[in-house]
């Protein structure tokens, strides 16, 4: 007879070890621990089944969640599930048909992002124009900042180093030099160049409210302005210019083509744009 299952803190203090094993980033296994706590929040005193995960799964949809985070929270459970060994209670995911368009909402365009560049050079905010340039110019994940040193920026490369993986970022010219004279200026002779003034690595937190605040006075949506999508517009802009998804990819560091295939959704209007371009409507 099986034994009645919960989630412990012991169970999540192991699958914490188990993630940083696998060399997750710690972001992801913040965001994997924080999922799992709100699904057993949930689920108050009741023991875990299979019935029970369904019913999570037919919660998260009357509240509303979007299909795709649906899925998210899902996915997270499934791999805990796996890590338990508790294979029975894994659930399917909603099935979603295949995104095309990306909310007009949530696209930053270039000419947003060079408002935001103007904006944060008149404020004073040396650092954050150079950061978001950086993450603009190379793709890299926010969490990849500290692969950007003096060092590579004086070869005009970097090797980023994740789960296991090497990928050679190629660091522009103009880029080089325009780091050159800042790591000059605020005496920074090795090592990271996006610090605090306590010398210290720039957090994902403390960037995302900076480029917050930068977008207020820049006139720019918010909902449009996250690290994230600074990586996106560098996805959109490099393809728009080599049309080689494949190159894209490994450049990004996707291990799926599928997974590049997202960053360049482009929004309806655009794809409007290409219908009128047609002339078929006599």
């Amino acid at each position: 007879m099986m034994a009645d299952r919960i989630i412990t803190e012991g169970d999540l203090s192991e699958f914490k070890i188990y993630l940083k094993n696998e060399e997750r980033e710690d972001a992801t296994i913040e965001k994997y621990l924080r999922e799992i706590r709100f699904f057993n929040e949930w689920l108050g005193e009741r023991i875990i089944t299979k019935e029970v995960v369904i019913e999570w799964k037919e919660y998260l949809q009357k509240e509303g969640y979007a299909p795709s985070t649906v899925n998210g929270k899902l996915s997270i459970l499934n791999v805990f599930w796996t890590f338990m060994g508790w294979e029975e209670y894994r659930v399917k995911f909603l099935r979603i048909q295949r995104q095309m368009f990306r909310k007009q909402s949530k696209e930053l365009t270039k000419d947003e992002y060079e408002r935001l560049l103007s904006t944060a050079r008149r404020e004073g905010k040396r650092r954050l124009e150079l950061l978001m340039e950086t993450i603009c110019s190379t793709g890299i994940r926010v969490s990849e900042l500290a692969y950007i040193t003096v060092e590579a920026v004086q070869k005009g490369r970097t090797e980023i180093v994740l789960k296991g993986k090497i990928r050679v970022i190629l660091l522009p010219g103009k880029l080089c030099r325009k780091l050159l004279r800042y790591v000059e200026e605020q005496k920074i002779t090795s090592g990271e160049i996006f610090l605090t003034q306590n010398a210290r690595s720039l957090s994902r937190k403390q960037i995302w409210r900076e480029m917050k605040v930068l977008c207020e006075k820049a006139g720019v949506e918010s909902s449009k302005v996250f690290p994230h999508n600074l990586r996106h517009l560098f996805a959109t802009s490099f393809y728009k210019i080599c049309k080689d998804i494949v190159k894209l990819a490994d450049v990004l560091g996707h291990s799926s083509v599928e997974t590049t295939r997202i960053y360049l959704l482009t929004a309806g209007e655009e794809h409007a744009r290409q219908l009128e371009k047609m002339e078929l409507v006599i």
